[in-house]
Formats: C-alpha cells, structure tokens, sequence
C-alpha cells in the first residue's frame, strides 16, 4: 500500500508522531513523556564552541530556553564542536522548538556586527550562506527517546566519558561543561539539573 509523502511509518499512527522524512528516515515521536537524547552539532563539525567562553554562553543560553520551555534537564555535555542534551519534553512546545530556539540564541549571540565571523573565527566565503551570516549549527538534530531507566543510565554515561574519551579532560569532573558535578556531588554546576 502507498503511503502519502509525510505520513507515519506502518505502526507510528497515532503515537504522538511529528514527522517522518523518507530521505533521512527520520522520526521524532513526542507527546508521551518520554525523555529524549538529543545530539546537534556545530556547522560541518568546527569546533566553534571550542573556547571557555562559547561553551559558558551555551550553558548559559540552555538555562534561559530551558526555563523558557518548562522542560526538565536530566544530563548534558557541551563538547567542542557537538552537544549532548538529556531532556524531557517541554511544558510550551516539543522538542524540536526547544532545539530550534537553543541554536537560534546561542549563534546569534555569538555572532559578529559584520555577520562574517563567529567568536572571532573568520569563515572562509564557502561557508556563508545565501543571507550573507555564516552558519553556526549543522541543519537538524538527533532525537533518541529514552524509555528505560537502564537507557538513561547508559546515556549518562556516555555524556560524562566524551570528554575524556577524546583526550580533553584526564577525568570526567575536570569538564565543567557537563552534569557529570551533579550526579558526582550534587552540585549544579553551571547549570541546575533534574532528577528523572
């Protein structure tokens, strides 16, 4: 049977679906309470939060969408050219409109009066796009909803270890990016973190 171009997949009706790319096969399922592990990334993978200072006005941001959105932040991780976010779903909007908002006010923040540069890096012209500002964030995000207390766990995890997997920090607690302080100490850190 064929389906209409942006209809769920066989088995996704009616399961709080947003939408459903063929190309990229890609699902986003919302309105069930589920937390979500989100992953976005810098434009073509840059380090452009690769500075104490991007990393700290990205945190900074996330608190300010966070309360924005009502949404609960279990765990996260800022690395220097991708993000981690662990979330439930917000209490205004879904996720998609959290993320939308988060990379709106963090590159626009971050960008230059002249819109060529980005945090004092100048962009070659083949990374401007048509409306003259340089892309800060790669077009889309990844979206993994996490049902399991198990899943979470292993997500944390994963979160608190990047750092140190890619030779940044010896140790996890060395990462004031992250919510690895809290789940160590029970100190927030940069920003407050929910239990879930």
């Amino acid at each position: 049977m064929d389906r209409p171009l942006g209809a769920a997949p066989f088995g996704l009706e009616g399961c709080g679906f947003l939408g459903w790319d063929m190309r990229n096969k890609l699902v986003r399922i919302y309105g069930h309470g589920h937390m979500h592990f989100v992953t976005f990334s810098c434009y073509r993978r840059q380090a452009l939060l690769g500075s104490v200072g991007t990393r700290s006005l990205f945190v900074a941001v996330l608190g300010e969408v966070r309360r924005r959105y009502q949404f609960r932040l279990v765990g996260f991780v800022v690395m220097p050219e991708h993000v981690h976010l662990l979330m439930s779903e917000p209490g205004k909007g879904d996720p998609s409109k959290v993320i939308q908002a988060l990379k709106q006010t963090v590159s626009r923040r971050l960008r230059s009066k002249s819109g060529r540069k980005i945090v004092g890096i100048q962009l070659p012209l083949s990374l401007v796009g048509e409306d003259s500002y340089p892309h800060f964030w790669q077009h889309r995000f990844y979206d993994f909803n996490v049902w399991s207390d198990e899943k979470k766990i292993e997500k944390l995890e994963y979160m608190h270890q990047n750092p140190v997997k890619r030779g940044l920090v010896q140790d996890p607690k060395d990462w004031a990016w992250s919510s690895y302080g809290f789940y160590a100490g029970g100190e927030d850190g940069l920003v407050k973190i929910d239990l879930m």
